[in-house]
């Protein structure tokens, strides 16, 4: 018989953990209906060094001895190994990971296998396992925001003289260094890796030892437990520590953040790379044609991205409306949390690694961008700050600026073709100094204050950067 088939057998012939209080066997549909294995099936790693670690604190408690401590051991390395390779067989009655585990591990070593579970919950088996995947997890996305940051600063670096003109309403408002644009999306990156720090904190808090609600009549050190875990801290509450998941809500609050920053980036790239903008150039490597029109290129990641936003905003709605009205401590509404926050997770990590490489080919169309920067009114909000500067009242001279813009859109011109008589016709405090003023360069540059657009202060912004991305 193959080792598959010694598997099966094993399994056919073992009942379920708990099935001692029932007379019927479990109904086929209920079986497929509940089963999660194929959804939990992620967490082996962590349910077996879970496992490991409870194998240990069991043995300091004297419940395990130093034979069956090492032989337990040895079997969960072994099922580990099986499931690393993909050689690990699973079977129908494998309701979830944990149990697939357990009965494998007892396949291995025999009835002693059955010790393991002593003074332990799937309870709060399963919210130490999510715990530390999702631990994991946020580091690996924390590091993923950091290298979409790097790819950013160094576009901006590589564009630190380019302008281009700012919007408000999506109308353009004043100059500012295309640099500052890109820079503006490292800050919001930067908050983001500042969320999964914070929910990590409140996510690397031990359960295991709360048992099925109301902790464990068994002396286990939960501090040894999670020392071998490098948990700092242990739950102070076993009901509220089988019942908790608001570390997943505040983990897919942090998700549904980011992908409203990957979302918003993805906007601006769709927009200027369309006809209209014409600012960047996506890399054809990450466009598709259209199956009709021949001449088309289309930006489909922006686009899939700003759409996969949705998707993770609503598994945020999801595990809510799933913690909403639930009682304490445990119910089995619980086992629906994983799919949102797994899916969350891949939807997250899988959008910011297909930008990060997108955005390490954007090219800029420098020239459009200095084209751009023509018409549009650009540089009045400097001549009503010139008009302040030389003692005007602000809203006097938002009116005086206002009347100014007017003549020049009559006259089809800009503020700046107009000669110093004709702007003196509208307040003798405007002198010949002004036409130093109403330039682009001069408008970015006289924006020299922390957080500003000008060239010195940007300059500045990359290299702390830089500095802090290394």
């Amino acid at each position: 018989m193959t080792k598959r088939g010694h598997h099966q057998v094993a399994a056919d012939r073992a009942g379920k953990a708990w099935d001692g209080r029932f007379r019927e066997k479990t109904h086929r549909l209920v079986e497929t209906f509940t089963r999660s294995v194929m959804v939990d099936g992620r967490l082996y790693a962590e349910d077996i060094a879970g496992s490991i670690a409870h194998c240990k604190t069991l043995a300091k408690a004297k419940i395990l001895n130093e034979a069956e401590t090492r032989k337990i051991i040895r079997g969960l390395e072994a099922v580990k190994r099986e499931l690393d390779r993909g050689q690990f067989a699973f079977t129908q009655q494998d309701e979830d990971i944990h149990m697939a585990i357990e009965r494998r591990l007892t396949e291995i070593i025999g009835p002693l296998g059955g010790k393991l579970h002593t003074g332990r919950s799937r309870n709060d088996q399963v919210a130490l396992d999510v715990r530390l995947y999702l631990r994991t997890q946020l580091d690996k996305l924390h590091a993923q925001l950091q290298d979409l940051q790097r790819v950013l600063v160094t576009k901006a670096a590589e564009n630190r003289a380019v302008m281009m003109p700012g919007y408000t309403h999506l109308q353009r408002a004043q100059p500012v260094l295309f640099a500052h644009h890109l820079l503006a999306y490292v800050e919001m990156l930067e908050r983001d890796k500042g969320r999964l720090r914070d929910a990590r904190v409140r996510v690397n808090i031990m359960p295991l030892g709360s048992g099925a609600l109301a902790g464990t009549n068994y002396p286990i050190d939960r501090k040894y437990t999670a020392e071998l875990l490098d948990f700092p801290a242990v739950t102070a509450n076993s009901m509220d520590a089988v019942s908790d998941r608001d570390f997943m809500i505040e983990a897919a609050s942090a998700f549904s953040i980011v992908m409203m920053h990957l979302s918003r980036l993805s906007e601006e790239l769709i927009l200027w790379a369309s006809q209209e903008f014409q600012f960047v150039d996506l890399p054809d490597a990450f466009c598709t044609g259209s199956s009709m029109m021949p001449q088309k290129k289309n930006p489909d990641i922006p686009e899939l991205v700003r759409g996969k936003t949705g998707r993770v905003y609503g598994h945020l709605l999801n595990l809510l409306t799933l913690l909403k009205a639930l009682p304490l401590t445990y119910n089995r509404d619980l086992q629906e949390d994983k799919p949102a926050l797994f899916d969350a997770l891949d939807t997250v990590a899988a959008s910011l690694e297909v930008m990060t490489e997108l955005m390490r080919h954007v090219q800029v169309n420098r020239e459009r961008l200095e084209h751009a920067m023509q018409g549009g009114g650009l540089l009045a909000t400097e001549l009503a700050d010139y008009l302040v500067m030389k003692g005007v009242p602000f809203r006097e001279a938002h009116g005086i600026t206002g009347r100014i813009v007017r003549t020049a859109l009559d006259q089809g011109c800009e503020i700046s073709d107009l000669s110093l008589a004709e702007l003196r016709k509208f307040s003798q405090r405007i002198t010949e100094d002004v036409l130093t003023r109403l330039t682009a360069v001069a408008a970015i540059d006289h924006k020299g204050q922390i957080g500003g657009t000008a060239r010195a202060r940007v300059e500045q912004r990359i290299k702390e950067l830089e500095k802090h991305l290394s």
